[in-house]
Formats: C-alpha cells, structure tokens, sequence
C-alpha cells in the first residue's frame, strides 16, 4: 500500500509538472498579450525598425502572445503605465526616469541597454543673446520631464549654482516645444533627435548640447516580477532585440529609408544624426557609471530623497 502512494504522488508530480513543479515554485502561464512602448523621438532607430517589420510580433506570435504598443513620451509616463502592468516592456526609457521610479519604491529593473547620445540632446531658441546658464534666469523653457532633456535643462543650470526654480519650466513633448519656440510661445526648447536637426537648420541659436553634461542613456526596462515570472519571453525578446540589431548593421541604409520616412524627414538628417547614437544593447561598466553619475546628480538636485545605489538596477 505503501508503495502504491508513493507511485500516485509521483505520477501526481509529473502530470502537474507545467504547473506547479514537484517541490518547487508555481510556474506561471505565459502573458495573455505584451504591451511595448513605442517612442520614435528623438531618433530611435530600433523602435521603428521592429514595429515597421513586426520583428516583436513574430518573435511571440509562435507563443501565442499578441503584441500591442503604448505611444508614451513621457517618462513618469511610462514608469507609472510599467508599475500598473499597461506596459509591460519599457522599450526605450531614460535612465533618470528609471531612477525616480525605483527611488519612489517602484519594480524596475534595467534589462538592457537601448541608446546613449549625448550631442542629440539641446536647447535651442530664437533668442541669440542667451549665450549661458545665467541668461536663462526667468525664461519660460518646455520640454518633457523625467527625460534625458529635463536632466541637461537642470545639469546646464547646475553650472551656474541654479536650479530648475530659477526658470519657468514646463512639461511638453518634444514636438509640442519644437512648435512652441516656433511660434514664439517659450523662450527656450528642449528638443532632440529630428526636432533638433530642423532647429539647427531653421538657424535656431544652439544653447548647449548634452557633450559632457549627461550620459543620455536610454534603456529597455522590465519589473522583476515580469523577469522572474516570465523567463522565456526575457530570452525570446532578447533574441528578437538581437534581429533588430542585425537588420540595422547589415541593412543600415533601408533601416535609415526607413527610419526617414517615419520621423518625415530627409535621408541625409537621418544620416547625419545617426552618428551620435549608440545602439549596442550591451549594458557596459561606462553605463553603470552614467547610471550612477545621473543617480548621485538627481539626489543633489532633490530630484530623489535619498541616494541610490543603481547597481540594484542590473541582473547579475
């Protein structure tokens, strides 16, 4: 009799292997759909590519997970539409808006690496007399917070013993500033990628660009419990980032036909701001400095409370 129970408890374990594992943690069933967010600004490359030839949605389509795209440009946008589970790949974040959502507490983790770009990065305005950080005292300068470019608006001021206090800063997107200083709405815009080219070449006054003020380190950002309940589509989105990669290095000339097309802009821009970018997915020990730099830069800004180790930011 014995001997027959433990026959039934381990034949018990094995039907129920998918399931739970005999002794071990339940294993999850796969995700009804995966949500990405889809920013093209400033030159994101890689996001165009995958969505303009559904890498993303054939790499899960043999796991039966549709995908879906959240259009968020917004940083505290996108850590929130994460810590809810409306997204569930921040694919194309910042790393200043990571570390304000994991120093409020939030579950992020930095999955990989997506940009670094520091020169694509600027302040431009019509205004030719504002030559430093001091003649910005009082202006009305737009951007979107929690980004890259918010970072550079304080880090500028910073060299000057300012702070954001010292001007009128308000959140917009990118185009939503590029418009603004078109119509003369703001005295300064916070503006990357194709909105800083068309500045540039409407004979805008360059400011500042981000050179030696940020690391610009954009990253592709997951909750640990997606991580860890997920596995398998950790190791298929990486594959999938891998095509991604590959169709950019042996195809750069349609990835940046195409990359024109979808930001409305001329083959030649594209061509030209390509060269700021970094797009090595490989998070390095020079990252996680910036990480750090941005991190240590926010606490003593008062962006953050309290100082953070980002080292708690990386798998191992």
């Amino acid at each position: 009799m014995k001997k027959k129970i433990i026959s039934l408890i381990m034949a018990a374990c094995m039907a129920a292997v998918t399931l739970t594992g005999c002794g071990g943690s339940e294993t999850e069933a796969l995700p009804e759909k995966l949500t990405f967010t889809y920013v093209t600004a400033p030159l994101n490359v890689p996001t165009i590519i995958e969505k303009e030839k559904g890498i993303f949605a054939s790499a899960f389509e043999d796991m039966g997970i549709p995908v879906e795209y959240a259009e968020l440009t917004s940083g505290a946008d996108q850590t929130q539409a994460l810590a809810s589970g409306d997204v569930q790949v921040l694919y194309a974040v910042g790393a200043s808006s990571v570390i304000l959502s994991a120093a409020n507490g939030a579950d992020i983790k930095v999955l990989n690496m997506y940009s670094r770009s520091p020169k694509a990065f600027c302040l431009y305005s019509q205004d030719e007399s504002i030559t430093s950080p001091e003649d910005l005292r009082g202006k009305t300068i737009a951007g979107p917070a929690g980004t890259n470019l918010h970072e550079l608006l304080v880090s500028y001021l910073s060299t000057a013993d300012m702070t954001i206090d010292d001007v009128n800063y308000v959140n917009m997107t990118i185009p939503e500033a590029k418009a603004a200083l078109d119509g003369g709405s703001i005295d300064v815009a916070l503006v990357a990628g194709g909105a800083a080219y068309q500045a540039g070449q409407q004979g805008y006054h360059l400011i500042t660009d981000g050179e030696g003020l940020i690391d610009a380190i954009i990253a592709v950002a997951v909750t640990d419990e997606f991580y860890n309940k997920y596995p398998e589509v950790i190791e298929k989105l990486a594959q999938a980032q891998e095509k991604i990669a590959e169709f950019i290095s042996e195809k750069e000339a349609e990835a940046l036909e195409i990359t024109a097309t979808a930001l409305e802009l001329e083959v030649s821009a594209v061509e030209e701001m390509y060269e700021y970018y970094n797009f090595s997915t490989e998070i390095t020990e020079k990252d996680k400095q910036g990480f750090q730099r941005t991190a240590d830069f926010m606490f003593e800004s008062g962006m953050i409370e309290k100082k953070l180790d980002v080292n708690t930011l990386f798998y191992e």
